[in-house]
């Protein structure tokens, strides 16, 4: 459905040291560079920050939320792990089951404040 996500940083090689920790957990391969942005590739999509065009500051998105799958409840908690030392900062709950043991979650947030869910989905049986 989506070919790629995009958010507004301030500092870019703060945002990349943050995401080549929280992403490189998750096994995707450390980001590219343009004068403008960061971008992560993967089969599924690309996710990209950027210093937004129009010179204004980033600001995170009220209610917005952006997930990023893991394989394993040991892989979402090591890039749970990895972005709090990268710089962010837990929040919501803490990281564990929910909706009926289906989905392990975890929330936190990037150093720009915005919002992220790291999510496992328990196997259908």
């Amino acid at each position: 459905m989506f070919s790629h996500i995009m958010v507004g940083v301030n500092d870019l090689e703060r945002a990349r040291r943050f995401y080549d920790a929280l992403l490189g957990a998750l096994g995707v391969p450390a980001g590219s560079a343009n004068p403008q942005r960061f971008f992560w590739h993967t089969p599924g999509g690309t996710f990209v920050v950027t210093i937004p065009i129009n010179g204004a500051p980033a600001t995170a998105g009220n209610g917005s939320t952006y997930g990023f799958a893991g394989t394993s409840v040991e892989q979402i908690d090591a890039a749970h792990a990895a972005g709090i030392a990268a710089g962010g900062v837990s929040c919501e709950d803490p990281p564990g089951w929910r909706s009926g043991d289906s989905m392990y979650l975890a929330y936190l947030r990037d150093p720009d404040g915005n919002k992220i869910c790291l999510v496992h989905r328990a196997a259908k049986s």
